[in-house]
């Protein structure tokens, strides 16, 4: 955990619930760490740039949160530069929940899942939207393309892993059964 992400989640009451259970000395040094943005470095671009999907939390006016999951071509989620990630923001359900959210406040959170590795990365940040924008279009990509929505990051965290089930993507697991299958023929074959 960064001491950035430490400093935005770590609110009064959650540094009491911390004291309350004893885990507030683990996390102290964090809390004291320097107070500047973190940056993405390479591990963060890898693990980011791999994903075809994630989630993207906003707050509305009534205080409520909403969880929205984003998906597209892997790679479609790019890191623009060491503190920007952005997208496009293809169609969808056209609610428009969390465009109209960001009207009210531009803070939001992504959560990015790797299930066959067990891996999570936990992002925090303020998203800017360019509505008409399909600079961040994929290319052979069919879907619409409404804007462009870009983060810029404020702190991340790795999450462990504990607890994360795996899973593995379908094309995945179909490549291993075709080479499984054809391994089989081939022995079959032989006898």
């Amino acid at each position: 955990m960064t001491s950035r992400f430490a400093q935005v989640a770590f609110t009064p009451a959650v540094q009491e619930q911390q004291r309350a259970h004893g885990s507030d000395r683990a996390y102290q040094r964090m809390l004291d760490g320097p107070r500047q943005t973190d940056r993405i470095g390479e591990n963060e671009r890898y693990f980011i740039e791999e994903r075809d999907s994630f989630y993207l939390a906003s707050v509305g006016e009534t205080g409520w949160p909403y969880i929205q999951h984003r998906g597209g071509p892997r790679g479609f989620l790019r890191v623009l530069d060491d503190r920007t990630l952005g997208f496009a923001d293809f169609r969808g359900n056209r609610q428009y929940i969390t465009r109209g959210n960001l009207d009210g406040d531009n803070r939001v959170s992504l959560f990015l899942m790797d299930y066959a590795n067990q891996a999570r990365l936990k992002i925090l940040g303020r998203a800017r939207v360019v509505e008409g924008d399909s600079s961040l279009a994929v290319e052979g990509y069919p879907a619409k393309v409404e804007r462009t929505m870009l983060i810029d990051v404020e702190a991340f965290d790795w999450n462990c892993s504990q607890h994360i089930p795996q899973m593995f993507p379908v094309e995945a697991v179909e490549g291993t059964i075709r080479r499984l299958q054809a391994r089989i023929a081939e022995l079959e074959a032989r006898l």
